[in-house]
């Protein structure tokens, strides 16, 4: 550990969306801080979110499997805290093949575990969840106590992951805290997702497709809120919780896309209704009064200035997006509006 550093955290799928985000965030406000990255480098990832923070010298990078035994326990017993945001993470992926999900997602997450048992530093494991575990969630709020009823295989996979976390920690005693979140949005997230994808799509005079009548609701945070909260969690959190995060801003999609289109200053004709996702949720929501008034944290940002700001994000910054823009997502067809 270098001079000045009190705590070195492993972060893994770090070139991923909210990963980056958090690499950024905990370099920036903490000098004492040091990062070991690392990632795979699947689709999700992208070394340009990171590329100015290459010369930190509080920052390494490896690549490599979080799954691959030997090199997670090398990297596992020379930090303190382990943030283990590595996952497969689209739904509409992992409903074509389950099975990188399970290699990721369930096989990664043991691995580390197991690493970290094996150990003799006791670091800490921060699982970053999500808030598809709980499943559909017609009315009210989901707590910590929720039972789990996943609808996607990457929601079941992340909630199994969640189950093999919270054993170890009754079996063996790991130092282990769970989050689970609302959906993110910010820079650098993939571009097929829905904020981007609208964005992007909008911006090129192309249809934005939308699945069934696009009254799925789901809870939006703004990313550095997120990252916010995970730093709380990483130094206040009690072993062996499980932490919901929300940002209280429940929106139909559909409602999305057209705030979206009227700051693209784009008309709402763009919106095309295309067959819906199988097992789609109709709604996703957290009560995360837990988190709020035992470790004091609540979200920063206004959700519309934080919307406007991603937009411009992505209108400003194509030479980020447009080299892993998949075929699909600037596919022209079956309409392309001019005006």
């Amino acid at each position: 550990m270098g001079r000045g550093v009190e705590l070195r955290i492993l972060v893994t799928g770090g070139l991923g969306f909210i990963g980056s985000n958090f690499i950024q965030y905990m370099l920036v406000k903490h000098r004492n801080v040091e990062i070991v990255n690392v990632d795979k480098m699947s689709y999700g990832a992208n070394p340009a979110n990171l590329k100015s923070y290459e010369t930190n010298p509080r920052y390494t990078f490896y690549r490599g499997d979080i799954a691959e035994k030997a090199p997670t326990r090398k990297l596992v017993r020379d930090v303190d805290v382990v943030v283990n945001f590595a996952a497969e993470s689209h739904v509409d992926r992992s409903i074509v093949d389950p099975w990188p999900f399970v290699h990721s997602n369930i096989i990664g997450v043991l691995t580390i575990l197991e690493a970290i048992r094996q150990a003799d530093n006791h670091a800490r494991l921060l699982q970053v969840s999500t808030d598809e575990v709980y499943g559909e969630v017609r009315e009210g709020s989901a707590n910590e106590h929720a039972p789990l009823a996943p609808s996607s295989p990457y929601a079941a996979s992340k909630a199994s992951a969640d189950m093999l976390v919270g054993a170890h920690h009754r079996t063996y005693g790991t130092d282990v805290v769970i989050t689970r979140c609302t959906n993110n949005f910010g820079p650098y997230q993939f571009p097929e997702k829905l904020i981007p994808k609208t964005v992007i799509r909008a911006r090129n005079n192309l249809v934005v497709p939308m699945y069934g009548s696009g009254s799925a609701v789901r809870d939006w945070i703004y990313v550095a809120d997120h990252c916010e909260a995970l730093d709380v969690v990483i130094a206040n959190g009690k072993s062996g919780e499980i932490y919901n995060i929300a940002g209280h801003n429940e929106l139909e999609n559909l409602e999305i896309v057209r705030r979206i289109l009227e700051i693209s200053n784009r008309p709402q004709r763009l919106v095309r209704h295309v067959e819906d996702r199988p097992g789609h949720d109709a709604r996703y929501s957290l009560d995360d009064a837990k988190i709020r008034k035992k470790l004091g944290w609540r979200p920063r940002h206004r959700f519309e200035e934080a919307l406007k700001q991603t937009v411009e994000w992505y209108v400003g910054n194509e030479e980020w997006w447009r080299p892993i823009a998949t075929k699909k997502l600037l596919d022209p067809t079956p309409w392309k509006l001019r005006w």
